[in-house]
């Protein structure tokens, strides 16, 4: 069974938080590759403060140094709301050997709404989810999140679908809200995504 992970999200911009949690997950369950897939228009959040053609090329810049990360403009050429249901569907066809599971990346706080989402229940027959989390932290998970965690955790995946895994990752205290903010306080984002997203932000004077 080949193993692929799926990370969405705004990325506006993509930072080192997204790139540090990707590789670690891709290391320790041995992902044969991270697709980093933005979503168009969000539907948990607001609207995107850039493009998507300016959240697609610094996710390019930010991953070209590693080759199992792959940009997936699925839900950009879709258009319309990004509902992950709908792009795992897609996924799932394309990759359509019987040996090949789709891997849903989200953090604890995603995690704790994730019944709340359109079709969570077919978003399991699909893939099967990582929760990530810092060492030693509590997931707090309650109500039907607590209880579809309970019925289907494992501690590796032995099917395509369906299973739920926890996995304690080195989570930097990063966000893209905090470097949007700073940036339009004036503060450099250095160190905090790649150079070469830095150098892209500069030249094109988002954020501002």
């Amino acid at each position: 069974m080949r193993l692929i992970g799926i990370n969405g999200g705004t990325f506006d911009p993509i930072h080192y938080g997204h790139l540090r949690a990707a590789l670690e997950v891709k290391q320790l369950l041995g992902l044969e590759q991270v697709r980093f897939i933005p979503c168009y228009q969000p539907v948990h959040r607001g609207e995107p403060t850039v493009s998507a053609e300016q959240r697609c090329a610094m996710i390019e810049l930010a991953i070209e140094a590693q080759p199992e990360f792959v940009l997936d403009k699925i839900e950009i050429e879709r258009g319309g709301p990004s509902y992950m249901v709908d792009t795992l569907a897609e996924l799932k066809a394309l990759f359509a050997d019987g040996q090949t599971g789709l891997v849903l990346m989200m953090g604890t706080d995603a995690y704790a709404k994730f019944c709340s989402w359109y079709q969570w229940s077919k978003i399991l027959q699909l893939a099967n989810i990582v929760v990530m989390h810092r060492p030693g932290e509590d997931l707090h998970l309650q109500g039907e999140e607590a209880r579809e965690f309970k019925a289907r955790e494992v501690k590796q995946f032995s099917q395509l679908s369906g299973q739920i895994m926890e996995l304690a990752i080195t989570q930097l205290d990063i966000s893209s809200t905090r470097i949007r903010e700073g940036l339009r306080k004036g503060f450099e984002a250095d160190y905090l995504t790649p150079f070469r997203v830095v150098q892209y932000i500069k030249k094109h004077a988002l954020y501002q």
